[in-house]
C-alpha cells in the first residue's frame, strides 16, 4: 500500500502523454524535412560528424579482425541516435521560435548536455549499445566457434548456409527485442532533457508511457527509424548525412506533439 499511495502521489508531477495515432508519423517527418531544409548547413556538418564516426569504427573492427560485429555496430547507431541528434533538437527549437541560428550557440547547447542529465541518458545507451554488441558477439560464437573469418568468408557462410540463415535471423530478433527495449525509453527523453529541468529518470518514465499509452503509433515509428537506418547503412553510411538530422528534427516535433507540461519542470532556458 506505501508504495502504491507513492506512485500515486508522483504521477501527479509527471509530464502528461497525450493519444497520438499513426497519421502522426507523416506530419512529424514532413516537419523533420523542413527543417533540415532550413538548417541544411547544419545538418549535413552534425550528421557527416556521426557517418565519418561510423566510417573510423568499422574500419578499426576489420582492422582487429572482428568483421562479424560491423554490421551489428551499423544497426546500433539506432540505439544512440537519440543522443547523437541531441544538437538537432537545439535547432528545431531555435527555428520553432524563429530565432537566428549560430555556430556557436549550437556547439555551446550540445556541450552543455554533458553537465545534465542528458548525459546520464546517454550513458544509460552507450551501455545498451555495448550490451548489443556483447550479445552479437555471443550469438556469432555460439554458431560459428572461435575462428577467424574474413569479411567475404563471413558474408558466404552466413548467406549460403542453413546455420548462417539461422543465425541471421536469431541476431535479428535479438537485436530487435533490445532495440524495442531501448527505443521505449529513450524515444522522447532526450528533447524531454534538452527542453526541461528534470531528472533522467522523470524522462525515461514519461517515454515508458508515451511508448506503452500509443503501442502501435510508436511501433511503427520504431520501424521507421530502423528502416531509414538499414536504408543509410545500405548507402555506406552515407544516408546519416540526411537520415540522422531528418529523424533528429522529427524527434522534436514529436515530443512537441506528444508530451504535455509537468507542474515540476519548465524550460531549460539555459540551453536557448
Amino acid at each position: 500500500m506505501g508504495d502504491n499511495s507513492a506512485v500515486k502521489k508522483r504521477n501527479p508531477n509527471w509530464p502528461d502523454v497525450y493519444q497520438i495515432t499513426p497519421t502522426i508519423i507523416p506530419k512529424i517527418l514532413r516537419a523533420g524535412i523542413s527543417d533540415f531544409l532550413n538548417s541544411i548547413t547544419y545538418g549535413l556538418f552534425f550528421g557527416g560528424i556521426y557517418a565519418v564516426g561510423g566510417w573510423i569504427l568499422i574500419l578499426l573492427l576489420l582492422e582487429l579482425e572482428l568483421p562479424y560485429l560491423v554490421y551489428p555496430l551499423a544497426i546500433g547507431f539506432a540505439l544512440i541516435a537519440p543522443f547523437v541528434a541531441s544538437g538537432f533538437y537545439f535547432i528545431s527549437h531555435q527555428l520553432e521560435e524563429k530565432q537566428p541560428l549560430s555556430w556557436g550557440r549550437a556547439f555551446g547547447v550540445v556541450a552543455s548536455m554533458f553537465n545534465r542529465d542528458l548525459g546520464w541518458m546517454a550513458l544509460v545507451t552507450g551501455f545498451s549499445l555495448f550490451i548489443w554488441l556483447d550479445m552479437a558477439a555471443f550469438i556469432t560464437l555460439s554458431f560459428f566457434g572461435f575462428k577467424l573469418f574474413s569479411m567475404a568468408e563471413l558474408l558466404d557462410m552466413i548467406l549460403t548456409t542453413e546455420k548462417g540463415l539461422l543465425f541471421l535471423f536469431v541476431g535479428h530478433v535479438v537485436g530487435a527485442i533490445i532495440a524495442l527495449i531501448v527505443f521505449s525509453f529513450s524515444a522522447v527523453s532526450f528533447p524531454m532533457l534538452y527542453h526541461r529541468d528534470i531528472d533522467f529518470v522523470t524522462a525515461m518514465v514519461t517515454s515508458v508511457r508515451l511508448v506503452k499509452n500509443n503501442p502501435k503509433t510508436m511501433i511503427l515509428w520504431c520501424i521507421t527509424i530502423a528502416a531509414l537506418t538499414l536504408l543509410s547503412i545500405v548507402v555506406g553510411l552515407m544516408g546519416l548525412f540526411v537520415t540522422l538530422p531528418v529523424l533528429g528534427h522529427a524527434t522534436w516535433h514529436l515530443y512537441k506533439r506528444a508530451v504535455g507540461p509537468s507542474p515540476l519542470s519548465h524550460p531549460n532556458t539555459k540551453a536557448l
